[in-house]
């Protein structure tokens, strides 16, 4: 996955609480085998709402989706951190989060960003009185700021996902950093188990 260092743009602002990982990708793209292609199917039941925000001109290109509390809710389906990410987003804000959501978020990269209910609800108005508003992750320094707005807070992130942002290292990634001991490990093995045809 690519390193997060820094998330900075304009957001788009989801007003809705208790959006569930089917409602942010629907049950007939699961079929699909690979793990791109996913934003077209974002938001897919309400995005047939020509006045959905995320149909909205003035919020092409946001890095950053502004949601309610409790996001990503529901099912473990890691198709819904894919569509975000497909779509173009890199962080996602919100008061709550469903448990699995978040870890799945950091499994590739996408910033989950929590913040007071308060904070929360300023950023979404911030952002919706003003399409252009520049929001700024700092995943490093673990903040969020819009100081065309008056917001800048601090946001939990542990010291290893922070790590695994930080680097760009996934699952994978942390596994091959061990290359060598597994290679060691191999060429001890007993003859008659089961090798590797790689």
């Amino acid at each position: 996955m690519e390193p997060r260092r820094l998330v900075s743009g304009t957001a788009l602002p989801l007003d809705r609480s208790d959006v569930d990982t089917d409602q942010i990708i629907p049950a007939e793209w699961l079929k699909r085998v690979e793990r791109t292609g996913f934003g077209a199917g974002l938001f897919a039941a309400w995005r047939d709402d020509p006045a959905f925000v995320l149909n909205q001109l003035e919020h092409q290109g946001a890095r950053i989706l502004v949601a309610g509390p409790n996001f990503g809710t529901g099912s473990s389906r890691e198709h819904a951190v894919w569509a975000l990410e497909d779509y173009g987003f890199e962080a996602v804000v919100s008061p709550r989060f469903g448990d699995i959501f978040r870890s799945n978020c950091t499994k590739v990269g996408l910033v989950p960003v929590q913040v007071d209910d308060a904070t929360g609800t300023a950023l979404l108005r911030a952002v919706e009185a003003d399409p252009a508003l520049v929001v700024t992750i700092d995943v490093a320094a673990r903040t969020l700021s819009a100081p065309a707005a008056g917001i800048e807070v601090g946001f939990p992130l542990d010291d290893f996902t922070r790590h695994r942002l930080l680097e760009g290292l996934d699952d994978v990634d942390l596994t091959l950093r061990h290359a060598d001991a597994i290679a060691a490990y191999e060429t001890g093995r007993p003859a008659w188990l089961p090798v590797s045809s790689a």
